[in-house]
């Protein structure tokens, strides 16, 4: 007689939590061994808290109502660095202000008496992207988030690399330019060209500049922010259209160092890189083509990310998936 086995896939419940310069979402997921797939999620606005004590408290209603009938098997938290994700602290991240050496991990597992886990954001869409997304299939791949800042996370010999203290990958800190936007600190940087923050001071500059010329341009109408710049270029504004080469361009500067360093299969670009690669792709290629090692620029490819508007909430619950 012969024994049969039989498999079960045994279906965990999951919480991801996406703590953003802009938004907080609390992401209720389902993982049968297989497939990972959002089942709901709640957000609000990170400025609508006064303090980080009140946004956990948010988060942990929320939490309570994703799951009515109980705690879910895992918690993972995705958040913008610094962070030390060993101890579960958040560190004074320039995007979320007052936010100074918060004890997220320790908060929640308190809380539900569930395993936690902090990754840094870029490192948690990279996991994202190399298990479920467009990094399928690669050992050796970054991520950037192009959002309102710019990290990179990194996959490296079919693992996360994270450095000494898990700050590696910190790629919108290299300096491009000696004069330019400020971002993570930086005049000049690469974060300060590429992230949505960034493009906002190149629509005001664009602004202010036009103003002293006596000129009126389309962007004075507008909320002056990236969403606004793009629009504009797509209808053909030419003060928008120079801005997004000038970022097409930075952006290319940037990767050529990655690739340079690093030499990647693929290199992944989300937020606003992955909903405008039309009108970035081709300039900023040029530009790695320009900088980089070609050999190495002809094994890597720039790929959009390819679960889209979904990948914060992919990234925070493939941390939790982790544990």
């Amino acid at each position: 007689m012969h024994a049969v086995w039989y498999h079960f896939h045994v279906m965990k419940q999951l919480i991801g939590l996406d703590i953003g310069g802009t938004k907080c979402a609390v992401v209720l997921g389902a993982y049968d061994g297989d497939a990972l797939r959002v089942v709901s999620r709640e957000s609000f606005r990170t400025a609508d808290c006064r303090v980080p004590g009140d946004a956990l408290a948010r988060m942990a209603a929320l939490i309570g109502g994703l799951c009515p009938d109980g705690a879910p098997d895992a918690i993972g938290i995705s958040c913008g660095g610094p962070l030390d994700s060993v101890r579960g602290l958040i560190l004074s991240p320039p995007n979320l202000p007052g936010w100074d050496h918060v004890p997220v991990t320790q908060y929640f597992a308190e809380r539900f008496g569930v395993p936690v886990a902090l990754h840094n954001d870029a490192n948690a869409c990279a996991v994202a992207e190399w298990r479920f997304g467009a990094g399928r299939g690669t050992r050796h791949m970054a991520f950037l988030t192009c959002g309102t800042g710019l990290g990179a996370g990194l996959i490296l010999a079919g693992r996360v690399y994270g450095g000494v203290r898990g700050m590696a990958g910190e790629a919108g800190h290299i300096r491009l330019e000696r004069f330019g936007p400020v971002g993570y600190g930086k005049v000049g940087s690469l974060e300060g060209f590429c992230s949505g923050g960034g493009i906002a001071q190149l629509a005001g500059q664009a602004v202010i500049t036009a103003r002293q010329r006596g000129e009126r341009i389309a962007l004075e109408d507008t909320a002056c922010d990236a969403k606004a710049v793009f629009a504009l270029a797509r209808s053909g504004d030419p003060q928008c259209l120079a801005i997004v080469d000038t970022v097409a361009h930075s952006l290319g500067r940037g990767l050529a160092v990655l690739i340079d360093v690093l030499n990647p299969e693929a290199i992944i670009a989300g937020g606003i890189y992955a909903r405008n690669a039309d009108l970035l792709y081709a300039a900023a290629w040029e530009t790695v083509q320009a900088e980089a090692l070609p050999a190495a620029v002809q094994a890597c490819r720039l790929l959009p990310a390819a679960l889209g508007e979904a990948i914060g909430d992919m990234a925070a619950l493939s941390a939790a998936l982790d544990l």
